[in-house]
């Protein structure tokens, strides 16, 4: 089945389609060197139409009986990216995904694959939005560091945390029972080292419900209210001692980010972060079916769990609408983001001498091996990966890496890679799991394939159309 589309898929992006079905000749579509494609007449004659959202644009709904495929732009060279992203969703039967890819700065490819809703048979376009999980982090890293050079040197990455949290009204714990965390820097909670570990003891994140019990509030825990939770535990391991990937942690940060601010977390990020780079679209997603932003997919997932938006206790919810407390993850997993949305954001990060939301030397600082056991073995030698601030970071040699992070929550699968040659890429899906068995990480290897079979690239942008100048 899988062999079958992605054999349609191709067929019908090469010229010689246009003779089986009687189509004249093949329309040159900018940013394919030495290629053609079928163009609006092969839409035509095929009953395809533009989707409504790219009514002004070259955009396009590319059908199959199986599986839509929108694109921005027509370009066969790119044809690995399609053939392995069309492989991956039906070998897993995932309803809907989006991939954008960048070279050099500029956004060679955007795509919508599948179903942003299979019940409705909506599909998914490029700009469609995900929530994108963990992929929130390196978001709230940048934040950070923004903030850390706006302050003048009044904050640096090695200034305790907690002081920076203005410790009053709703973030007051009765006590610090662990003075452990009076210690607690900002570059150990960026880097996962400040001594939470949810394998040691919980997740505090998935918690809403025990924490809104035991605080004597209203369900579901927000955000100050995990924070003032965990402020009156102790610590799973001494500060800066050891790795151990912490969702609290970023949700400390984004209380930081306010307090430093002055603003909420979200309006911050829209500010400093986003506004500079053209992004509108992207915000903090809501929990509830109900909530679902324009544009925004719908996740599939076919769980039912305990419902923490109520205190009912016999109410149950299906797995992505209402088992977790997606507003209380803004800082950590939150967000809700297009595919080039995420590229646009990763691009800002190519050039550090003109990047228009951080400096060089906090780039720098983001992108830094960690000392001790977090970026090096036992035998004292470099780890050949590690968590910087924010991002996973795999060195090339020199001074070239490749940058990602993950994300997964029930519904939703996402990655943002930014690779040591140039390319950067986002790929996100409307489902993280299926009765096949097999692992939704393995879209990793298979987008590196796809760009090592590329034997040329578009040299337009496609940035403009979807942002502007």
């Amino acid at each position: 089945m899988a062999g079958a589309v992605g054999r349609d898929h191709r067929y019908l992006m090469r010229e010689r389609e246009g003779a089986r079905l009687g189509v004249p000749g093949g329309v040159s579509w900018p940013g394919c060197r030495n290629r053609h494609s079928l163009g609006l007449l092969l839409l035509l004659a095929t009953g395809w139409r533009p989707l409504p959202v790219w009514a002004d644009t070259d955009a396009r709904e590319e059908r199959s009986e199986d599986m839509p495929i929108t694109v921005t732009r027509d370009c066969p060279e790119l044809a690995p990216f399609d053939e392995e992203m069309v492989a991956f969703m039906q070998a897993r039967d995932v309803p809907g995904g989006a991939l954008a890819v960048s070279r050099g700065g500029k956004l060679v490819l955007a795509r919508g694959y599948g179903w942003a809703d299979r019940d409705t048979r909506q599909p998914v376009a490029p700009t469609s939005l995900f929530r994108i999980a963990s992929v929130s982090k390196p978001i709230t890293a940048v934040a950070v560091l923004g903030l850390i050079e706006r302050s003048e040197g009044n904050v640096s990455l090695d200034t305790p945390a907690l002081p920076l949290l203005g410790l009053e009204g709703a973030l007051r714990p009765p006590a610090l029972p662990d003075p452990r965390l009076e210690t607690v820097t900002l570059r150990q909670v960026l880097r996962h080292t400040a001594g939470w570990d949810r394998k040691a003891s919980f997740d505090p994140m998935f918690r809403p419900l025990r924490i809104a019990q035991d605080l004597g509030t209203t369900p579901p825990a927000g955000p100050d209210d995990v924070v003032r939770y965990m402020l009156t535990r102790f610590l799973d391991h001494d500060p800066g001692a050891q790795y151990a990937y912490s969702n609290f942690g970023y949700c400390l940060l984004g209380r930081i980010i306010e307090g430093l601010s002055g603003q909420t977390y979200e309006e911050h990020v829209a500010e400093h972060l986003l506004a500079p780079l053209g992004i509108t679209d992207m915000r903090i997603g809501h929990s509830l079916a109900e909530g679902r932003a324009p544009l925004e997919v719908r996740y599939h997932d076919p769980g039912v769990g305990r419902n923490v938006m109520t205190p009912q206790e016999d109410d149950t919810a299906p797995a992505p609408y209402g088992t977790f407390h997606l507003e209380a993850m803004d800082a950590h997993g939150g967000w809700i983001a297009s595919a080039p949305d995420l590229v646009r954001f990763a691009c800002a990060l190519d050039d550090p001498q003109h990047c228009p939301i951080l400096g060089p030397g906090a780039i720098a600082d983001m992108f830094a091996r960690p000392e001790g056991s977090a970026g090096f073995g036992d035998d004292g030698k470099p780890k050949a990966a590690y968590y910087g601030c924010g991002w996973l970071v795999r060195p090339k040699g020199g001074s070239k890496a490749n940058h990602w992070h993950n994300g997964s929550l029930p519904g939703t699968s996402s990655l943002l890679v930014r690779r040591h040659d140039g390319l950067n890429w986002a790929v996100l899906f409307n489902q993280r799991k299926d009765p096949s068995g097999l692992s939704y990480g393995d879209i990793d290897p298979a987008l590196h394939r796809a760009a090592n079979r590329v034997q040329g690239w578009p040299e337009d942008d496609l940035f403009p159309t979807l942002f502007g100048p």
